[in-house]
C-alpha cells in the first residue's frame, strides 16, 4: 500500500490501465468479469506495479476492457475507489487529492479537471536576493511539522524607533523647547536617510503571503488558447457513457479511438469542444443534439508549460518556465519584481514584437485593479524600463517613501500615493529641496499650489509636524463652574466675558483677588493681578485679554491653613478632626465616637492658640488653657458640651481617678489552685497570691520558682519571701504577672566551653568542680577564670577570686553551670614568636632610654 501511496495515478488512463491489468493477469475466470467490489486495497496496489511494466497503447487497454464486458459504470466504480485511496494519502504534490472541492451541480468530468489539473513540465521558482531581510533569516522550520507562520514584517518606523522616540513623534511638537526640537529634526534625519532605500512597492514581490501563483482549480476559461501538452477530458453521458482524456500533440492535433486526427492548436477551449464533439457524431450519432438522448462535454484537464523572458530593470531577468495559466503579476513574482532603477509604472508585454498591454503596479497597489494583469502565451516578453521621475516623501505622511510619477501628475497625486497627511501634518507650506544642474534648490509650496505642482525627479518634500501653539487660545482654571480652555473670541475676550462663558465663580471663589498670566514679546511670562470681584459688579473696567492668557481664580480654603481640632485621652476615636464653623466641643465628642467607660466629667482642658498676628503686646503667654466640666450626655443646655471651639483646638479628657480597669496575674506549678487571680489593689504581693492560691503542694521546689514579667524572667527567692513576708523580695505584683513554681528538680546542666556539655543528676555534696569533671574537663579554649552558675529561679553567680583562692558558686538542683570559651578563630595568648619579639622591642626601646638618660646625665 505505501508504494501506492507514492505513486500519482489519477488520470483517467490509469483507471482503465488497471482493469486492464486485472484481467490480462487472471483475475476474470471464464464464468464472467470479476465485480469491482471485490478487489481489494492491496490488490489495487499489486495491480498498480504490474501495469507498470505494461507497455499497451490507452486504446488497447480500453478495447481490452471493452471486450471483457467492462462498461461505464464499472470504470465510474474503479475511479470512485482509487479517489477514496487518494484521499487518504495526505501527501502535499500538485495533484493531492485531498485539495479537490465538491460541486454537487458539476458533471463527473468537469469534478475531476478541477480537483486534478496540474500543469505539465518542470516550472520555475521564484529567486531571491542572498542579502534580502527575508533570506537573512529562517522564517519557519523546514525540518518541523508545523505550519507554515508568515513572517510578520515590521514597519517603517518600528525598525528606526523605540517605542519613547515613535510616542514622541505622534505629539504635538513645543517649538519653544529647543533641545525637543533638535531631537525631532535628528530623528526625521534618521528616517529621510532609511528612505533612500524604501521604494514604494518595492516588497510586493518579497511578501511570501502574496505570491500570484495561478488557480488551476477554477473552471475551465472559454478563452482558454490550446497548445502542444494541453489535456482534454471528453465525458459523454445519457443514453451512452464514455470518457476520453487526450493530449495535445506537437502538432497541434487530439488523437481519438479510430477518429483522424483533430487539430485543435490556437484555439480557444470552446471552438475546440465544437471541433471535437461534431467530429465524435462519426461514433456517437446524434451527440449534443435534441432529442438524442445522449451528450458531450470538453474540459479542460492538465494544463501545459510556457516559457515568457523578463528583460530590462528586472533583479532577475531570464526566461522562465510558467503554466499557461499564468499572469503578468506571476511572472514578475518569479522573477523578484523591478530592480532599484526599474519603473513600477511602465512594465510592457510584448507579444510577436508588439507592446499588447502597458502594466502600471500602482493600479494594483493603489486600488487593487489587475485590468492590465492579462494571461500570459508562450514567448511573451516582459519589459521593465526604466524610471523617469523619482520623488522623496519624508515626515507626517502615512507612507513616507520613495514615489514614481507619470508625465502629468502633480504633488496632490503624490500625497494620494503616500496615503494622505497625518493627523499631526503641517500642510500650510511644503518646502521641497530641488535638484538644479548646479546645486540645490529650496522651495515651499502653499496649500493652494499643491494641486498644480509638477513634481521633478530627485524632490525631496519633507512634511513638517504642526507646534503645539493655539492661534487663539485662553485658559481660565480654579473657583468657576466650568475650568478649561476656550477660544478668544467675540463674546469671550475679556475677563468678565469669559467668567460668564465658564457659568460663572463658585461660591467659594476669592474674589478680592485674581492672576492673569501672559506672554510677553519675549515669550517670558508675567502675572497681571485684578480684583475679580469689582469686575463682576461692574464697578471698574473689564480687562481684555490676549491669546495665551491663562485666569486663576482662588478659592478661600485654598489660601488658609487645613482648620482641625483635635481630641486625645479617654474618647473611643483620638485624632484631628476636619473644623467647621459654629462647632462646639459636644460636637467633637460626637465626631470621637463618644466617652470611653473610664472618662472623667471634669477636669476636661482646652487647649488654644493665641494669634495676633503680630498685633499688641507680646507676652510670654502663647497658649490659653480652660478647664471646664460636661454633662455625660452631651445635652445641647449643657454648658461645658456647648463650649464653642476655633480652629485648632485642643481637647484633652482625662481618666477617673477611681477608675481602673481589672488587673490579673497568673500562677501556675506546684500549687494547690494554680490559674489566673484578679489584683484587687495595688499593695498586693508574691505572698499574698501564694495565699489565694491555696498554699503550695508538697514538693514544689520554692528555690525554682521563676517569675515572668513582660516575657522577662525576675530572680525572686520565693523561700525567703515565704520564711519572711516583710523582706525586700516580696515585690509588688504588676498586671500580667506570671509565677511558675515546678517540683523538685534532680538535674544539673554543663555547657559552654567543656570536653562533653552535658546534663548530669544533682549529686549532694558536689562542689562546681566535680560538676566539669564530670563533663570530661575544661576544654581548650576554655576560659577558666569566667565560669558563672544560673540558677533555677533565673539568677546568675560567677566565680569569686581573692589573692589565689577560688570561691565557686554553690549549685542547687536545677541549675546550669556555664563556661564562657574563646571564639573559634581567636587566638589564645601570644605565640612564641610575638612573645620573642615583643620581646625584643622592648629590649631595645629600654637600651633606648638609657643611652638618651646618660647623654643628658653629661
Amino acid at each position: 500500500m505505501r508504494l501506492f501511496y507514492k505513486i500519482h495515478s489519477s488520470s483517467f488512463f490509469t483507471l482503465i490501465f488497471l482493469l486492464f491489468v486485472h484481467i490480462s493477469f487472471g483475475q476474470v475466470t471464464q464464468q464472467g468479469k470479476k465485480n469491482i467490489e471485490d478487489l481489494t486495497d492491496d490488490q489495487i496496489a499489486l495491480f498498480f506495479q504490474k501495469a507498470q511494466a505494461s507497455g499497451m497503447t490507452e486504446l488497447q487497454i480500453e478495447q481490452a476492457a471493452i471486450a471483457q464486458g467492462y462498461t461505464a459504470v464499472d470504470i465510474a466504480k474503479m475511479r470512485d475507489r482509487l479517489n477514496g485511496l487518494q484521499t487518504g494519502n495526505n501527501t502535499n504534490n500538485s495533484g493531492n487529492i485531498n485539495n479537490q472541492t465538491s460541486n454537487s451541480n458539476s458533471t463527473p468530468g468537469m469534478k475531476e479537471t478541477m480537483s486534478k489539473r496540474k500543469t505539465t513540465g518542470k516550472l520555475s521558482v521564484k529567486k531571491r536576493d542572498p542579502n534580502s531581510y527575508e533570506d537573512s533569516e529562517n522564517i519557519f522550520d523546514s525540518n518541523s511539522n508545523s505550519e507554515f507562520v508568515p513572517k510578520i514584517k515590521k514597519s517603517l518606523d518600528e525598525q528606526l524607533f523605540t517605542p519613547e522616540e515613535r510616542i514622541f513623534l505622534s505629539q504635538p511638537l513645543n517649538v519653544y523647547n529647543d533641545s525637543l526640537v533638535k531631537v525631532y529634526k535628528e530623528l526625521q534625519i534618521r528616517k529621510s536617510k532609511a528612505l533612500e532605500k524604501v521604494i514604494f512597492g518595492a516588497d510586493l514581490f518579497d511578501t511570501e503571503t502574496l505570491n500570484f501563483e495561478p488557480d488551476l482549480k477554477i473552471a475551465t476559461p472559454s478563452n482558454y488558447t490550446l497548445g502542444p501538452d494541453d489535456e482534454l477530458n471528453i465525458d459523454i453521458f445519457g443514453d451512452v457513457l464514455d470518457n476520453f482524456k487526450v493530449t495535445v500533440s506537437a502538432e497541434g492535433t487530439v488523437k481519438i479511438l479510430n477518429l483522424s486526427p483533430i487539430y485543435v492548436n490556437g484555439l480557444s477551449i470552446d471552438a475546440a469542444s465544437n471541433r471535437i464533439i461534431g467530429r465524435l457524431r462519426q461514433l456517437y450519432q446524434g451527440l449534443n443534439k435534441p432529442g438524442s438522448g445522449s451528450s458531450a462535454q470538453v474540459t479542460l484537464g492538465n494544463v501545459r508549460s510556457i516559457k515568457v523572458t523578463l528583460t530590462g530593470e528586472v533583479k532577475f531577468p531570464g526566461s522562465y518556465t510558467v503554466s499557461s495559466l499564468a499572469t503578468i503579476f506571476n511572472a514578475l513574482y518569479l522573477a523578484g519584481g523591478p530592480s532599484a532603477n526599474g519603473s513600477y509604472r511602465n512594465i510592457r508585454l510584448i507579444r510577436g514584437n508588439k507592446t499588447i498591454r502597458t502594466l502600471d503596479l500602482y493600479d494594483f497597489l493603489l486600488k487593487a485593479d489587475q485590468k492590465d494583469n492579462i494571461h500570459l502565451q508562450d514567448q511573451d516578453i516582459i519589459r521593465i524600463s526604466d524610471y523617469e521621475t523619482r520623488v522623496e516623501l519624508i515626515g507626517e505622511v502615512k507612507r513616507p517613501m520613495i514615489f514614481e510619477t507619470l508625465k502629468g501628475e502633480t504633488l496632490k497625486d503624490v500625497l494620494r500615493f503616500a496615503g494622505g497627511f497625518t493627523s499631526k501634518a503641517y500642510t500650510y507650506s511644503i518646502p521641497v529641496t530641488r535638484n538644479t544642474s548646479r546645486e540645490l534648490k529650496l522651495m515651499n509650496i502653499t496649500q493652494d499650489e499643491v494641486s498644480n505642482f509638477l513634481p521633478q525627479n530627485g524632490d525631496k518634500y519633507a512634511i513638517g509636524a504642526i507646534i503645539e501653539r493655539f492661534e487663539n487660545r485662553v485658559e481660565i482654571e480654579g473657583a468657576v463652574f466650568r475650568p478649561g480652555m476656550y477660544a478668544l473670541e467675540s463674546g469671550a475676550n475679556t475677563v468678565k466675558e469669559l467668567i460668564k462663558r465658564a457659568e460663572g465663580t463658585r461660591e467659594d471663589a476669592f474674589l478680592s483677588r485674581a492672576t492673569i498670566t501672559r506672554r510677553q514679546e519675549n515669550f517670558e511670562p508675567q502675572i497681571i493681578s485684578i480684583d475679580l470681584g469689582r469686575i463682576l459688579r461692574g464697578e471698574i473696567a473689564d480687562v481684555p485679554l490676549q491669546r495665551e492668557d491663562i485666569i486663576k481664580v482662588f478659592t478661600v480654603s485654598s489660601l488658609k491653613e487645613k482648620r482641625t481640632v483635635s481630641i486625645f485621652g479617654e474618647v473611643n476615636l483620638e485624632g484631628d478632626f476636619e473644623y467647621k464653623d459654629g462647632m462646639k466641643v459636644g460636637d467633637l465628642i460626637l465626631m470621637a465616637k463618644g466617652f470611653k467607660e473610664g472618662a472623667s466629667y471634669s477636669k476636661l482642658e482646652l487647649a488654644r492658640r493665641i494669634i495676633t498676628h503680630g498685633q499688641g503686646t507680646i507676652t510670654d503667654e502663647k497658649i490659653d488653657i480652660k478647664t471646664f466640666s460636661i454633662d455625660g450626655n452631651l445635652q445641647v443646655s449643657n454648658e461645658g458640651s456647648q463650649y464653642v471651639l476655633t480652629p485648632f483646638d485642643i481637647l484633652s479628657v482625662r481618666r477617673s481617678p477611681d477608675y481602673e480597669e481589672q488587673r490579673s496575674v497568673t500562677i501556675e506549678g506546684m500549687i494547690n489552685y494554680p490559674g489566673v487571680y484578679a489584683l484587687k489593689n495595688n499593695k498586693q504581693k508574691l505572698s499574698d497570691i501564694i495565699d489565694m492560691s491555696g498554699g503550695l503542694k508538697d514538693g514544689a521546689y520554692l528555690e525554682g520558682a521563676q517569675l515572668y514579667r513582660r516575657s522577662i524572667i525576675v530572680g525572686v527567692n520565693l523561700k525567703e519571701i515565704l520564711n519572711n513576708p516583710n523582706s525586700k523580695e516580696n515585690m509588688l505584683l504588676m498586671s500580667n504577672d506570671s509565677l511558675f513554681i515546678p517540683r523538685a528538680l534532680q538535674t544539673v546542666k554543663l555547657s559552654g566551653a567543656l570536653q562533653n556539655p552535658i546534663s548530669v543528676s544533682y549529686r549532694e555534696g558536689y562542689s562546681l568542680t566535680d560538676y566539669i569533671a564530670e563533663a570530661g574537663g575544661f576544654a581548650p579554649n576554655a576560659i577558666k577564670s569566667q565560669i558563672f552558675v544560673k540558677s533555677p529561679n533565673g539568677l546568675s553567680t560567677q566565680t569569686k577570686k581573692f589573692l589565689f583562692f577560688k570561691n565557686y558558686p554553690r549549685v542547687l538542683p536545677g541549675s546550669e553551670i556555664v563556661v564562657n570559651g574563646i571564639p573559634p578563630g581567636t587566638k589564645k595568648g601570644l605565640s612564641t614568636a610575638e612573645i620573642i619579639g615583643l620581646s625584643t622591642s622592648l629590649a631595645s626601646f629600654s637600651i633606648t632610654i638609657i643611652t638618651l638618660i646618660n647623654q643628658l646625665s653629661k
